[in-house]
């Protein structure tokens, strides 16, 4: 099976942030996409070239274009949320992010009416039907078809850095799970979700997705969710390990990273070096840390067994990457990591409002409806 790969002229950025719908009354979630979109829609026919649905109608998806920096695509979003909100507000909805929903219950949600989603929740039941959950996936353009799974297999090792800088979901259904991010539990349940395998080249990609798609496990290669994978139409490879971001302070600092990352290994195959691979063990572990423990997390820094505070770590990537960050424009989005890391990732933020509120999960509610009005000012 031949895939093609439309590769990208350089380290071009594409961001994808999917917005939760509130009731401004209870603030519970509420199914109101389809009149959402049809009102921002030029034809009224609920079709908006950068708003889209979702699996669930209590959630509108805005894209960005092809970006070049991260200030670009930060802009891009803002004005397509500001149309969103716009349609919302006359319906007493406010908008939100976060990797779940600190009270909904998923059963109560309605699941959009397109045959994607239905064969969706045919195929995979209570797994996909509770998939009540939101991310921030990031695209970033690869210059050739030959970089791509070398870069994913690298960026692997990084997983517990976004993850960590971005768990906002230790809610679920009204209560604490102790996890930093539920989320990317919940969507591990998916049999083509999670952690990416690590395949020799490209070359392996299209001989897996056409086993996949011979023994009816998926019907395309757009229902393998990994958590890094590539994206042959977009020439990129697409982060979306990330839990919902409730602010675009927080959205810069995340597509920072993977560019300049993204850029580093794309110059380091142009010079000839292989990229690192890291054993699966290890790879796995340090997920299921940064999930659990976020940013307090210590991770697996070699085979030895030997750990780092995973902020360590982060501050330390920082550094590295500072000259490349300056090359790409986004230096100020990436020194803005640290004073992200001071002010505590949304989950740390989430369960401060919390315990300042006796533990009543609308406040929560309020803090991210706030962060998404206002954002963080990092």
């Amino acid at each position: 099976m031949r895939i093609d790969f439309t590769p990208s002229e350089r380290t071009s950025l594409g961001v994808e942030w999917e917005l939760e719908l509130v009731d401004l009354d209870t603030r519970q979630l509420t199914g109101a996409s389809d009149a959402i979109l049809a009102d921002i829609s030029a034809t009224g026919d609920g079709e908006h070239p950068k708003a889209k649905h979702e699996l669930l109608q209590s959630c509108v998806e805005v894209i960005t274009g092809i970006c070049q920096t991260v200030e670009e695509a930060k802009a891009d979003l803002a004005g397509t949320v500001a149309e969103v909100a716009a349609a919302a507000a006359p319906r007493n909805v406010g908008l939100l992010c976060s990797g779940t929903h600190p009270i909904t219950d998923w059963a109560t949600q309605q699941v959009t009416d397109s045959e994607r989603y239905l064969q969706l929740i045919e195929r995979n039941q209570w797994m996909a039907r509770q998939l009540q959950i939101f991310g921030v996936h990031v695209h970033c353009g690869v210059r050739a078809p030959a970089k791509a799974i070398p870069i994913v297999n690298a960026l692997v090792s990084y997983l517990p850095h976004f993850l960590a800088l971005s768990a906002s979901s230790p809610y679920w259904i009204g209560s604490d799970t102790g996890l930093a991010s539920y989320r990317s539990k919940v969507f591990e349940a998916l049999p083509t979700a999670g952690l990416p395998y690590q395949l020799s080249g490209w070359d392996e990609f299209e001989t897996y997705m056409e086993l996949l798609i011979s023994s009816n496990a998926i019907e395309s290669i757009r229902e393998v969710w990994w958590d890094i994978r590539p994206h042959p139409n977009f020439g990129t490879v697409e982060l979306r390990i990330c839990d919902g971001l409730p602010s675009l302070d927080e959205i810069g600092c995340v597509a920072a990273l993977a560019q300049c990352l993204v850029e580093r290994f794309d110059r380091q195959l142009d010079d000839g070096y292989t990229l690192p691979e890291p054993r699966p063990w290890l790879v796995r572990e340090n997920k299921w840390r940064a999930a659990r423990y976020g940013l307090a997390a210590e991770i697996v820094v070699d085979n030895s067994g030997r750990v780092q505070p995973v902020t360590e770590a982060i501050t330390e990537l920082i550094e590295d990457l500072l000259p490349i960050a300056r090359r790409l424009e986004c230096e100020a989005e990436l020194e803005s990591i640290p004073r992200l890391i001071a002010r505590g990732a949304s989950y740390q933020r989430q369960r401060a409002a919390a315990a300042a509120h006796d533990g009543d999960l609308v406040a929560v509610v309020d803090l991210l409806l706030a962060e998404m009005r206002d954002g963080l000012s990092l």
